[in-house]
């Protein structure tokens, strides 16, 4: 798989989600197999760019592999500008959201709302690529609704516009993160444009990333939710790839040291007080892989505020489960 003149170690990529795709846990999903990890989205405002948020969004200091962010905006201007901006602050690849449905980015026209309006996804698509001399890739859905999808054409109109890759969920704006994700758009596309087309929805298992990529003849597989409290997925994944073989799942022992591995992470990245309130979510989905812990735990855990309470609770319930 390759972006522009980039080769990936694979074909997995992490997917960029708001709040969780930071520099600790693309870091740790690197070193877990995935060939690329986009960062979570990053505002093209430039009235948000010196927010101290903003830039952690986008820190990629010290980054092991290639450096991807995402920006995001409905203003053609705007958005080369973030791209020209974030290069020069050391990314090797811009990736455009036109994906993303909450409703605060939709709100203002903007993620996934875009695919309604096909003249301004060209002028985004032509200014951005236009503004920088790295590659650019795209991610969409296959329309705004049910009845209206236009994957198809934003992919011709990508290809036309120099778009290095294109990633596509099996899902439409109105559907969010509900029902089951549809591949056989993702088909249409690949059958329908020359670039790259990456493969992104409900991705939860080694079995399912080879049935999506034999379905769908993509190039490649991104991987979001999967991948939360469980960055071995990639690792997995690759193995079964090239080998037709499982891989067996991380012992307790693993996901104990993983967990504290990625809060020490967490805890340098954004300091102790932020660290901890961060960690909350992360330690929840690591729990999920192992046997059940006290609801009492639970509470513990979330009401922690420092991190040596915090990593006190969680050794002491990984011992237990020991």
């Amino acid at each position: 798989m390759k972006i522009g003149p980039y080769q990936l170690e694979n074909n997995l990529i992490l997917a960029p989600m708001a709040g969780i795709s930071d520099h600790p846990f693309r870091s740790l999903c690197k070193q877990q197999g995935a060939g690329l990890a986009v960062s979570e989205m990053v505002a093209s405002n430039p009235a948000l760019r010196d927010h101290k948020r903003t830039l952690l969004k986008a820190d990629h200091k010290d980054e092991i592999g290639l450096r991807s962010v995402q920006i995001v905006g409905t203003n053609p201007e705007q958005m080369a500008d973030a791209a020209r901006y974030n290069a020069e602050r050391g990314a090797q690849i811009i990736d455009i959201n036109m994906g993303c449905p909450a409703k605060k980015v939709c709100a203002v026209a903007a993620g996934s709302a875009l695919l309604r309006d096909e003249a301004l996804v060209k002028k985004i698509l032509d200014a951005v690529v236009n503004a920088v001399d790295i590659p650019v890739t795209l991610k969409i859905r296959t329309g705004w609704d049910m009845h209206n999808r236009n994957a198809v054409d934003i992919a011709k109109i990508a290809e036309n516009a120099g778009i290095a890759a294109l990633t596509l969920h099996g899902r439409t704006r109105a559907c969010k993160f509900n029902g089951q994700a549809e591949y056989e758009t993702i088909k249409e596309v690949k059958l329908a444009v020359t670039i790259p087309i990456i493969a992104n929805g409900d991705i939860d298992s080694a079995q399912k990333a080879s049935y999506v990529l034999a379905t769908t003849g993509a190039n490649a597989i991104m991987i979001g939710r999967a991948a939360q409290g469980n960055p071995w997925i990639f690792k997995q994944i690759d193995h079964f790839l090239k080998t037709g073989n499982n891989l067996e799942k991380p012992t307790t022992s693993d996901i104990h040291s993983t967990l504290l591995t990625h809060l020490e992470q967490l805890y340098s990245f954004y300091g102790n007080l932020c660290g901890v309130r961060i960690a909350r979510k992360h330690i929840g989905w690591y729990f999920k892989h192992v046997d059940s812990i006290s609801l009492e735990t639970r509470n513990q855990l979330n009401q922690a505020i420092s991190p040596t309470k915090q990593l006190a609770l969680i050794n002491s319930a990984f011992n237990h489960l020991h």
